[in-house]
C-alpha cells in the first residue's frame, strides 16, 4: 500500500529525469531526481518507499532512456497507474521490473494522497473503497516482475 502522487497527461521521460543527470547509471543517483522536473521537488521531499504515481494519458513519453523507469523504481515507487502508456516506456518498466497499471477510472479516481493497493494478476487497483480494473499481467510477466526484471528472470531460469 502507498499514498499517491498524481500527474497529469503527457508526463514525459526528461520530467521524470532530467537529462542533465544522464551522465550517470548509479540507481541512487537517478532516484534522487526522479520527477524533479514534473512537480518542482515536491516528490523528492515528500514520498515515502511504496508509494504509486498515478498519471493521465502517455506516461513515459519522449526519448527511449532506460533512465526515467529506473529513477522511478530506485526511488522506491511501488507501481505507476496511469490511463496510458508510452509503449517504449512500458516495455523497459517490464524490463526492469518495475509493476505499470493501464486504467482509466483508476487513474482518474485517485487523488493525490490517496492510499492505493493493486494485484497485477487479477489486475485490480483498490482506493477509497472502490476497487477499479487494469489489465492483468499475464503470468510470464508477473515472474519478470517479481524476479525484479528481465536479466534476473532470465538468469533464474537458466539457473544462473
Amino acid at each position: 500500500m502507498g499514498k499517491a502522487w498524481k500527474y497529469g497527461d503527457d508526463v514525459n521521460t526528461d520530467e521524470i529525469i532530467p537529462a542533465r543527470y544522464l551522465n550517470t547509471s548509479d540507481h541512487d543517483e537517478l532516484a534522487a531526481h526522479c520527477m524533479e522536473d514534473a512537480d518542482k521537488g515536491a516528490f523528492l521531499k515528500g514520498h515515502q518507499k511504496g508509494d504509486v504515481i498515478v498519471a493521465g494519458k502517455n506516461f513515459g513519453c519522449g526519448s527511449s532512456r532506460e533512465h526515467a523507469p529506473i529513477a522511478i523504481k530506485a526511488a522506491g515507487v511501488s507501481a505507476v497507474i496511469a490511463e496510458s502508456f508510452a509503449r517504449i516506456f512500458f516495455r523497459n518498466c517490464i524490463n526492469i521490473g518495475l509493476p505499470i497499471l493501464e486504467s482509466v477510472d483508476a487513474a482518474r479516481a485517485i487523488s493525490a494522497g490517496d492510499e492505493v493497493t493493486f494485484d497485477l494478476g487479477e489486475g485490480e487497483i483498490t482506493s477509497g473503497g472502490k476497487t477499479y480494473a487494469a489489465e492483468p499481467y499475464p503470468k510470464e510477466l508477473q515472474e519478470i516482475v517479481s524476479a525484479g526484471g528481465l536479466l534476473p528472470y532470465v538468469k533464474a531460469k537458466r539457473g544462473a
